[in-house]
C-alpha cells in the first residue's frame, strides 16, 4: 500500500478546494480538541480557538484543526505554521505529538493542520494532497541531462497498483494516478490563509509550511507556484520529494528558504545518495520515480544565489541529522536558506523528537 503512515510518524499537508473568489466562504467551529491545560484556560485567539474548526467553500466542507498557545498575549502577533499530513493521515497527527506543542507553546507560534480530500470518495480511499504529476500520473518537462532513460510516468505501470481516485477518472492519463481531483489545493491554501488573518492575530509576514510524505510534495508545489510562493516565508519538506520532471525552480526572484530532511533509509521516498542527481525509485513493492534529494536541493540553492562550486558538509544545529548547504546561503543570522538534511537511521517516518526542533529552529530565523 502506497506512503504507508508509521505511528511515530507526523504527516501532514493542505486539502483541494474551490476559491474565495469562486465560491462563499463560511467558517465554524467544532468542539475544542487538546490537552487540559489548553482547553483551562480557553487558548481563545480572535475568532479561532484551539480545536477543530471548518471552511465552507461552495458545496465542500474544509476541516482543520487549530493549535494557539494559551500563554498568547491578545496583542501579539504570531508567526503560523501551516502543517501539512501525509496519504492517508488527518488534522490530528501532527498535534498529538507533545513535542510539537511544547514548542509551539514555549515560542509562542500558532499552528494550523488542515484535512486534505478522498475521504468523501465511493470506495475506501484516503485523505490526500494533490500537485502536479499526482493526478495525470504523468510525469514532468524539468529532467536534467544528467538524468538519463527517464520514462514518461511517474511510476512503473506494472510494478504498482492502481491507485487512482473516482474523481480522477477523466483526469488521469496513467494507472499511476494517486491523488484526489476533488479541487485545487492551491487555492484551498491561499483560502485558509486568508481566513486565518481575519480570525487570529498573526504576522502575515511569517507564515510558514511544513508537510511530510504526500504533505512535503504539497509543500513543494506550494513553494514553485508563482500563485503561492510569496503568501511563504519559508518552507520544510519531511520525507517529500517530487515526482520525476517537477523539479522546477521557484519564480524568479521568489525563492524562498527550504529546509528539507529526508530518511537515508526510506524505500518509499528514496532520496538517493548525497550528490546523486538520477531519480530515485520506490524499493518496498511498488516502484515510483521521485526526483533526488541532492538534485531539488541543488535546484533550489542555485535560485537561492548560492555558490554550487561551495559546498559546506555541516550546518551548525545541535542534532544527529547530517546537513549540508552551500557558500553564499547565508540569508539568516544564524544558519542557511537551504538545507539538505539526513537522518542517517530514518526510513519513511518522522523521528519528531530529533526532526521537529530542527524545523523550528529553521523557520525562527525568518
Amino acid at each position: 500500500m502506497k506512503l504507508k503512515l508509521v505511528p511515530t510518524v507526523v504527516l501532514v499537508v493542505a486539502s483541494a478546494s474551490l476559491h474565495a473568489s469562486q465560491a462563499g466562504i463560511t467558517t465554524s467551529s467544532a468542539s475544542v480538541i487538546g490537552n487540559a491545560a489548553e482547553t483551562a484556560k480557553g487558548a481563545v485567539h480572535e475568532n479561532w480557538n484551539t480545536g477543530i474548526h471548518s471552511l465552507q467553500l461552495g458545496k465542500t466542507t474544509r476541516r482543520f484543526r487549530v493549535h494557539v498557545p494559551s500563554t498568547m498575549s491578545p496583542s501579539t502577533k504570531a508567526p503560523l505554521i501551516l502543517a501539512f499530513h501525509g496519504w492517508g493521515g488527518d488534522e490530528h497527527e501532527f498535534l498529538k505529538h507533545p513535542v510539537v506543542t511544547k514548542e509551539l507553546n514555549q515560542r509562542g507560534w500558532i499552528l494550523i493542520a488542515p484535512l486534505g480530500l478522498g475521504k468523501e470518495e465511493p470506495g475506501e480511499f484516503r485523505a490526500s494532497w494533490s500537485f502536479r504529476g499526482s493526478t495525470t500520473g504523468l510525469a514532468g518537462p524539468h529532467i536534467g541531462p544528467e538524468v538519463f532513460n527517464a520514462p514518461s510516468t511517474i511510476c512503473d505501470e506494472v510494478l504498482t497498483p492502481n491507485y487512482t481516485y473516482p474523481s480522477c477518472q477523466s483526469v488521469a492519463q496513467s494507472t499511476c494516478s494517486w491523488t484526489h481531483c476533488l479541487g485545487d489545493d492551491i487555492d484551498f491554501v491561499l483560502t485558509l490563509i486568508g481566513e486565518a488573518r481575519k480570525n487570529l492575530s498573526i504576522d502575515p509576514s511569517r507564515i510558514f509550511a511544513v508537510g511530510g510524505s504526500n504533505g512535503g510534495q504539497l509543500v513543494w508545489e506550494l513553494a514553485q507556484n508563482l500563485r503561492s510562493t510569496s503568501s511563504f516565508r519559508a518552507f520544510s519538506s519531511l520525507i517529500g520529494l517530487p515526482h520525476l520532471g517537477f523539479n522546477s525552480p521557484p519564480p524568479v526572484n521568489q525563492a524562498r528558504p527550504m529546509l528539507l530532511i529526508t530518511g537515508s533509509r526510506d524505500t518509499t521516498v528514496p532520496p538517493g545518495r548525497k550528490g546523486e542527481l538520477q531519480f530515485t525509485t520506490t524499493s518496498n513493492g511498488e516502484a515510483y520515480f521521485y526526483e533526488s534529494a541532492s538534485a531539488v536541493s541543488a535546484t533550489w540553492a542555485k535560485a537561492l544565489g548560492c555558490d554550487l562550486t561551495q559546498p559546506l558538509p555541516t550546518w551548525v544545529e545541535s542534532t544527529p541529522l547530517e546537513c549540508s548547504t552551500w557558500a553564499g546561503c547565508q540569508q539568516a543570522a544564524n544558519g542557511p536558506s537551504i538545507a539538505d538534511c539526513r537522518a542517517p537511521q530514518m526510513g519513511h517516518a518522522y523521528d519528531l523528537p530529533t526532526t521537529w526542533p530542527v524545523i523550528m529552529n529553521f523557520f525562527a530565523q525568518f
